[in-house]
């Protein structure tokens, strides 16, 4: 391994990293409110907005995120109104349509995620808020979402770092992201080896940092349901 070659990459890699944990933050941000809004529906009486939930979820899941994005990349600008709307200036840009992809894709687990946290939140739990006059919003503010937040911390950890790995597939859109720029790099030296291992190596670094920060919130809030 040649350490002068991963030295004198090494920055332009770190840099780009910059990008890289861009689109996994707005991502990860967009898509925990995307998460609740449809597990809140899936968790409805009503069957049309249980169904809406449902299939949103089941897409999403269901088929590969480099599909995702490229029919939101490429597809969506064959549609003509969406080229004369006022969508069009976000949608014409590879940055805005990764990150509506991502927030989409993660938003679809995340909704997977709090539903599951709310279906195993103690109906006892319930019945004591109801018992003290507290009215729905109150309820789900001040005790379902604080429970599911809790319940569903492990899993959720998951997700986080399954959409900081997912957003390798930005580079597919021309963004020059960690993996974008380490194609780059090999393309130029043809040396995938080393950049290869430098670029794994910060992932795993990026994914140490999350899997400690979750254990770290699982063990400031944890309690006895």
């Amino acid at each position: 391994m040649d350490l002068d070659f991963i030295s004198e990459h090494f920055p332009r890699l770190l840099k780009a990293t910059k990008l890289t944990i861009e689109l996994t933050s707005l991502s990860l941000f967009f898509g925990i409110f995307v998460g609740v809004f449809f597990a809140i529906l899936r968790t409805s009486k009503n069957k049309i907005l249980f169904f809406i939930s449902y299939y949103y979820s089941y897409i999403f899941r269901g088929t590969p995120l480099l599909v995702q994005i490229f029919i939101i990349y490429f597809g969506l600008g064959q549609v003509e109104w969406i080229r004369e709307s006022f969508l069009w200036i976000f949608l014409k840009e590879p940055y805005s349509c990764a990150i509506l992809a991502f927030t989409l894709n993660t938003g679809a687990y995340s909704s997977e995620i709090f539903r599951s946290a709310f279906e195993t939140i103690n109906k006892g739990v319930l019945e004591a808020a109801e018992g003290l006059g507290l009215n729905k919003i109150t309820t789900f503010f001040k005790i379902k979402l604080p429970i599911a937040i809790r319940q569903s911390l492990p899993a959720y950890g998951n997700e986080m770092i399954l959409m900081l790995k997912g957003t390798s597939l930005a580079s597919t859109v021309t963004l020059l992201d960690l993996t974008g720029v380490a194609k780059h790099i090999i393309s130029t030296t043809f040396r995938p080896v080393e950049v290869f291992i430098v670029a794994g190596s910060i992932y795993l670094i990026m994914t140490f940092i999350i899997h400690n920060f979750i254990k770290y919130l699982e063990k400031k809030f944890s309690y006895q349901q």
